[in-house]
């Protein structure tokens, strides 16, 4: 569920210097160290790129990077030729006729886009796309394209081929009307231990949370902005499950570009990417664990709890793969939980003060130290 908007060193020099030369030395490592470190720059790509430092996805990659996980897409195909993409993407299947029988053929860019942020890697000097899990792989099911928007049971169809090319997780960032056989498609995938994450709908078009994600058990994603609030655009519901970013997404495009847009379809596989990175992490944590991990570590927004807005809040992929979370049986409900373990975890926005403020005041103390010493010699002198 998409909208497009574009698509050395001197010897001696603290010995023979003055105190308030050292209060100015002393003040300038401070601010260095308390200071947050400046983010590193690959091109004008990487850097529109917002949601990767929102999801300090720096220090998220040093744990996780979706290693062995293979994601199930099912949308309009991807260009796997994508400089961004290229050896991320499988073969994979097209179920609409007339169409490119691999899933390699993308002729909306939509799912390239979601490709993008699911697995790009980038390229050389640090440009390009790169996804939340960039070591995972995907597998391209392509079920609509152009006019031809498909059918909820070609997306049931879809689902059971990802479940048996052993996908973990399937991301749909796609909207239908209820239908048994996509209903029983997706308990299938439940029964196999397969994490599912679905968009919620886009207003205008839709006003209630779509299908599948209106399905139990379903990783329902709404979108929030670059302030981690409520998309305007993005449905609400009792369904709702999680928030992802989902406005201004910079992704990879079709003819090897790169696009711009906006929609639940963003939030959503962005979140499939962050379910990849815990299904790498934690390889024998079960399909219902890992949601609960999802859920348990979000950064609460709107009303205390969960609610139509955010679901359980906004997705903390760094404290999904290290909070210390009780096993779901341990507690009455997935929102029973986050309280436990927001202790542990860190916040959406990455801050490293605790350590950051520790180092800063063990080298005040070395330099009001230093400072002791210079002063008494001088008196001595």
């Amino acid at each position: 569920m998409s909208q497009s908007t574009t698509r050395g060193r001197q010897s001696g020099c603290l010995v023979t210097a003055k105190p308030r030369f050292l209060a100015m030395v002393f003040a300038g490592l401070l601010f260095v160290l308390v200071a947050p470190a400046a983010p590193a720059h690959g091109d004008a790509v990487r850097d529109a790129e917002w949601h990767l430092a929102f999801l300090d996805l720096a220090r998220v990659y040093q744990i996780s990077r979706g290693d062995g996980v293979t994601v199930g897409l099912i949308d309009s195909g991807i260009n796997g030729n994508h400089p961004d993409l290229a050896g991320n993407v499988l073969p994979g299947m097209g179920l609409l006729p007339g169409h490119a029988d691999n899933g390699w053929e993308d002729l909306d860019a939509h799912g390239t886009a979601m490709a993008g942020l699911i697995a790009a890697h980038g390229h050389a000097g640090g440009g390009g796309v790169l996804g939340i899990a960039p070591k995972a792989k995907i597998f391209p099911i392509l079920t609509i394209s152009g006019r031809d928007h498909g059918t909820p049971e070609l997306d049931a169809a879809a689902i059971n081929a990802a479940v048996q090319q052993g996908a973990r997780v399937i991301s749909m960032s796609i909207g239908r009307s209820e239908s048994s056989a996509l209903r029983e498609a997706v308990a299938r995938a439940q029964r196999a231990d397969v994490v599912i994450v679905a968009a919620v709908g886009n207003r205008p078009d839709e006003n209630d949370v779509t299908f599948p994600a209106r399905y139990d058990g379903v990783v329902a994603v709404a979108a929030v902005d670059r302030n981690g609030n409520h998309a305007d655009f993005s449905v609400a519901g009792r369904q709702v499950l999680i928030a992802a970013p989902g406005l201004d997404i910079k992704s990879s495009d079709t003819g090897n570009g790169y696009g711009t847009g906006s929609g639940t379809s963003d939030a959503t596989a962005i979140t499939a990417g962050v379910v990849a990175l815990i299904r790498a992490k934690f390889p024998t944590l079960p399909a219902a664990e890992v949601i609960h991990r999802l859920t348990a570590t979000a950064t609460d927004k709107g009303p205390k709890g969960r609610d139509d807005e955010y679901g359980y809040g906004i997705v903390n992929p760094y404290g999904a793969l290290t909070a210390d979370v009780p096993p779901l049986a341990a507690s009455a409900s997935p929102s029973a939980t986050p309280t436990q373990a927001s202790s542990k975890q860190a916040p959406a926005s990455g801050s490293r003060a605790g350590p950051v403020i520790a180092a800063a005041l063990g080298t005040a103390a070395v330099l009001v130290t230093i400072l002791i010493v210079v002063t008494r010699r001088r008196a001595t002198t």
